[in-house]
């Protein structure tokens, strides 16, 4: 699971490039352009179906995203997901609307991602993305849906056509941050789907209910609680990890900037642009970047995946804030050391960012295999890009580890403890 600043969702639905180190997600995934944002009608012969009901009321939820968003009158706002999702879509288009701003829609589907990958000839894998460049002057605002419905959409894909794309687009995300374009992404790596909830130990109606209830839950709370982490955090140097796993790894924060996802984009976030201009929902996340070359340890990640095949005991160590080593076992190891190795830029390698989740609304049984951003109490950490956090590691990959249980330290104090957030 890695994070791109959501910023590439636009580069993605457009530009039909695979960032080998996605929008904050758990898989590669490329979204494409369609020719129209209708989709094609049924034939006659089928009959009709009928519609499920809403697991929350659209209308409310896409002025409360046009709102967090900080959407004014005027403003270009881009809308982008899967054609599944498509009322969804269509209600942030009408609330965008409400208040004056003009909506632009994007629908897509894995069919049409995968085709526009396998199918598209490699000669096209270098060529920057015109298109989303030039975009970048025109758009204020990306709404997007992350619902990666396959897990292993892209089984197969030469990993070094996958490093030869993210490359060629490699500095979209700086560029909509330098130019101000406003983000905010619907799924943070929870939108409900089979293969997450079996994940992370649940139904997939009990991950929904804790998703939209993740989403919907009261945000000044929220605003309040990530401020108080922020200065508990920004006030700190050294940060100590252990978890029973075998993680034990030390790094150094002081005087990094912090930020935090609390939801909501502030006039101040706006005034701060950059990274600050980003939020990803459900939201609860408080993130730094380290002094360079101060962490020291190892990372432990008991269970991960790679396109839906299992990694066991995915280990880095790291000296001097380079990762050094890396080992592990299972099905989805060779798959995922051979993207890695594809990846020719030593910024690959830079320890690059440590994440808080603060949210109070998702928990996960002792059965989850896998973590996530937003738990209260669960620490993220990675390589590689940290643009989304406000570093200037631009390189288009990652790995990051969300570690529930673990025991941190701040400057000898804790502030996780057991998995339990202490701050």
């Amino acid at each position: 699971m890695t994070r791109h600043l959501t910023a590439t969702a636009l580069a993605a639905a457009l530009a039909t490039t695979l960032l080998a180190g996605c929008q904050k997600h758990e898989t590669p995934t490329t979204t494409t352009p369609s020719s129209s944002t209708a989709t094609a009608p049924a034939p006659a012969t089928t009959a009709p179906v009928a519609s499920k009901a809403a697991p929350t009321d659209f209308d409310k939820l896409a002025d409360r995203l046009v709102a967090n968003a900080a959407v004014k009158e005027g403003e270009v706002v881009f809308i982008t997901g899967r054609a599944t999702d498509a009322e969804l879509l269509e209600d942030i288009a009408v609330a965008a609307r409400k208040v004056g701003a003009f909506p632009m829609s994007d629908y897509s589907s894995d069919r049409l991602s995968k085709r526009m990958f396998f199918d598209v000839p490699e000669k096209w894998d270098a060529q920057e993305d015109k298109l989303s460049a030039d975009l970048a002057d025109v758009v204020d605002v990306i709404i997007t849906l992350g619902n990666g419905a396959t897990e292993n959409l892209f089984e197969g894909a030469d990993p070094k056509r996958m490093a030869a794309r993210g490359k060629a687009n490699e500095g979209l995300p700086s560029l909509y941050q330098r130019k101000g374009v406003r983000t905010l992404e619907v799924g943070n790596s929870l939108y409900p789907t089979a293969w997450r909830a079996q994940r992370y130990g649940v139904t997939q109606d009990e991950l929904s209910k804790m998703f939209w209830n993740g989403v919907n839950l009261d945000y000044a709370d929220l605003v309040k609680r990530a401020a108080e982490v922020k200065g508990a955090l920004a006030n700190g140097s050294e940060i100590h990890i252990t978890h029973p796993n075998g993680t034990d790894l030390t790094v150094n924060v002081k005087g990094r900037p912090v930020g935090v996802s609390d939801g909501v984009i502030s006039a101040e976030d706006i005034q701060a642009g950059g990274a600050a201009n980003a939020v990803y929902l459900p939201a609860g996340e408080v993130y730094t970047t380290p002094v360079a070359g101060s962490a020291n340890g190892k990372l432990v990640n008991t269970r991960a995946y790679y396109r839906g095949q299992q990694i066991d005991n995915l280990t880095l160590t790291f000296k001097d804030g380079k990762m050094t080593g890396m080992t592990g076992s299972g099905p989805g190891f060779a798959g995922m050391k051979a993207e890695y190795d594809a990846v020719d830029d030593a910024h690959k390698d830079d320890f690059s960012f440590v994440d808080l989740g603060i949210n109070p609304n998702i928990k996960f049984p002792a059965s989850a295999t896998v973590g996530n951003w937003v738990p209260a109490g669960t620490i993220s950490v990675g390589t590689g890009n940290n643009t989304w956090a406000g570093g200037d590691n631009t390189v288009p990959y990652g790995q990051t580890f969300s570690l529930a249980g673990s025991t941190v330290t701040l400057d000898g104090k804790p502030i996780i403890e057991g998995g339990s957030l202490k701050i």
